[in-house]
């Protein structure tokens, strides 16, 4: 949804506040996609800072589906987002315009920042649980459920040498 900025940037003292709605139905980070589960709407307040320039405050709250790291079964990934960014008429952006890429022209594109914000509040991983015991590298059993007897032993590497002089005497 596109939120028209104008008077805010060019009027000082000028405020605006308002409650958006969220039009983003996934999430993506160019390799995954993410349904939304569930999503607020966003609060809006954008503030006058001088000329051509404006304060932007923002928060929301949503949850998205995604999958754990280790056993990848099915988890919300909650996530509360506030932000504060500082926004520049497009005549004062010059250089710094891909800082903006939520902006065209004097116009504000909400779904674009939200995703920009979701972006930068990732989780690095996403768990089930804490400890989390992941998948079997033989078998491929969720450890979590039960515990499947493969041998999981993996040799140190440095040693595959010696481990080769001791199988050639046993033979």
């Amino acid at each position: 949804m596109l939120v028209n900025l104008s008077d805010v940037l060019t009027s000082e003292g000028m405020e605006l506040a308002r409650e958006v709605p969220l039009e983003l139905i996934c999430y993506e980070n160019g390799t995954e996609s993410f349904d939304i589960v569930s999503k607020s709407s966003v609060s809006l307040t954008v503030s006058n800072a001088g000329a051509d320039k404006a304060v932007l405050r923002g928060k929301l709250e949503l949850s998205l589906r995604g999958a754990c790291s280790r056993c990848l079964a099915e988890v919300p990934v909650a996530l509360k987002l506030a932000f504060e960014r500082t926004i520049l008429s497009p005549e004062v952006q010059g250089e710094e315009a891909d800082d903006f890429a939520f902006m065209d022209g004097f116009s504000l594109d909400v779904d674009a920042l939200v995703h920009d914000e979701i972006l930068i509040n990732w989780p690095a991983k996403i768990l089930c649980k804490d400890d989390c015991k992941g998948l079997c590298p033989v078998c491929g059993q969720n450890l979590n459920e039960r515990d499947c007897g493969c041998d999981t032993f993996v040799p140190d590497p440095r040693m595959a040498v010696i481990q080769d002089i001791f199988k050639n005497k046993e033979v």
